[in-house]
């Protein structure tokens, strides 16, 4: 066992910067350089807690599967700045609700039990009907714009969405509301989406998070309650009457499921969804493949989930000493997941730089790893396929009118901005 590996702190702060995020090939040069020579190891960067980074796709694999040695629960998904987590827990985010994504066991698997069924594959076939004809809205809506529109903000960060709140059975007209309050969420370091609409102090920062928090869960405690009163067979039913070692699930628990299924499980498919057609727009040989060939689909919708990776990162706590690529882990440590690295791991893909509509296999790690898997992979990836077997074959051509940007934030994210000039088949 090797003295730690010492993380240099230009990379360091590459890897916690959410501004680094926004800037992504630069981002992947730099983890060339850390996958290369500083494959796991530690920083001590003076205004953090001390971090470990696993870039590695298989180390990656090997903290995420361990997860009763490496723990979740460690504040809001990124690396957050120790002034940042002091504002938080003053402002009491963490007692507003709780997710089942930052769970351990016991409870991580009593409360993932809840909803399981609802999005295992057979359940999203019985939807699938559903989802094609929301499909079709958009890619009609899309037709509609007169071609030339910004696809991200007009299209992917609403199909999705609609979907969503289908499945928890909250009205179509509510869809402005969750929109934005998902946007203020996992913006809240990117002034064009968080709630203030400005560059953020970590005591503003967790006061407007706090607020974005809070008013969602006035909505879903609304909700929760008509359902109590007036089941239906929706998913809010589910989550507003569950039972939790034989009693009532309790209000922050339930807040927390709300909040997972209609922020996370909306965002990371609307931008991948937005990051497939950047990519196709750059590469119209990718676009003509596919085209030519309609059962590439579900390759393509798992290769626009490996490049665009939109769950950036999780922190994960060792219960434990433990040994990682030779290195001591001590029990406290905090462990960076850093899932955009993983997707480009050279040992694991092959020309991980290019986007490869007919990639095989794609071993992509974006949905996590190990009894923290993504709950809702198998309706992204169906949600996703419709959506371009809807579109594909009326899609004449499509290219850049702009510069796309992405969203300021080392947790969720994605395209913000994806400006397309395109004509569609008559």
């Amino acid at each position: 066992m090797s003295d730690a590996t010492a993380l240099p702190e230009d990379l360091a702060r590459t890897v916690v910067d959410p501004h680094a995020y926004a800037e992504w090939d630069e981002l992947h040069r730099k983890l060339v350089v850390v996958r290369r020579e500083f494959p796991f190891a530690r920083s001590e960067l003076p205004d953090y807690d001390p971090f470990w980074v696993a870039s590695k796709y298989e180390d990656i694999q090997a903290v995420a599967r361990q997860n009763t040695v490496f723990l979740s629960g460690y504040g809001s998904g990124g690396m957050r700045p120790k002034a940042a987590l002091r504002s938080a827990k003053a402002a009491g985010v963490d007692q507003l609700f709780r997710s089942v994504v930052a769970m351990n066991e016991p409870d991580h698997q009593k409360y993932r039990k809840l909803t399981q069924a609802w999005f295992q594959p057979k359940t999203m076939r019985d939807m699938e009907g559903r989802i094609r004809q929301i499909a079709r809205k958009y890619v009609d809506q899309l037709a509609a714009t007169g071609g030339e529109c910004d696809f991200a903000a007009e299209i992917a960060l609403h199909y999705p969405l609609m979907v969503i709140m289908s499945i928890l059975g909250v009205p179509e007209s509510d869809e402005p509301l969750m929109l934005r309050l998902t946007q203020e969420y996992f913006g809240s370091d990117d002034a064009d989406l968080n709630r203030s609409k400005a560059v953020l102090a970590p005591e503003e920062t967790a006061k407007s998070v706090k607020a974005v928090v809070e008013e969602f869960n006035e909505y879903f405690r609304r909700v929760s309650a008509d359902r109590r009163s007036n089941p239906t067979d929706d998913l809010a039913t589910v989550i507003a009457n569950g039972v939790i070692d034989g009693k009532p699930i309790e209000d922050r628990e339930a807040m927390g499921y709300y909040i997972t299924v209609a922020f996370a499980g909306h965002d990371t498919t609307s931008s991948s969804v937005s990051g497939a057609l950047w990519a196709l727009s750059e590469r119209p040989d990718q676009l003509k493949r596919v085209q030519a060939d309609l059962s590439l689909i579900p390759s393509l919708v798992e290769e626009a989930i490996r490049w665009t990776t939109p769950v950036h990162q999780f922190v994960r706590v060792a219960a434990q000493d433990h040994e990682v690529r030779g290195q001591k882990v001590h029990k406290g440590d905090k462990v960076i997941l850093c899932f955009p690295s993983g997707n480009r791991d050279e040992e694991i893909f092959t020309d991980p730089f290019e986007f490869q509509v007919d990639r095989k296999p794609n071993r992509q790690i974006a949905f996590g790893y190990g009894a923290h898997m993504c709950l809702g992979m198998h309706l992204a990836r169906m949600e996703m396929s419709i959506f371009f077997q809807e579109l594909l074959p009326r899609l004449e051509r499509i290219e850049l009118a702009g510069k796309p940007r992405r969203t300021i934030t080392n947790f969720v994210g994605g395209p913000k901005a994806v400006p397309i000039r395109f004509s569609m088949r008559s």
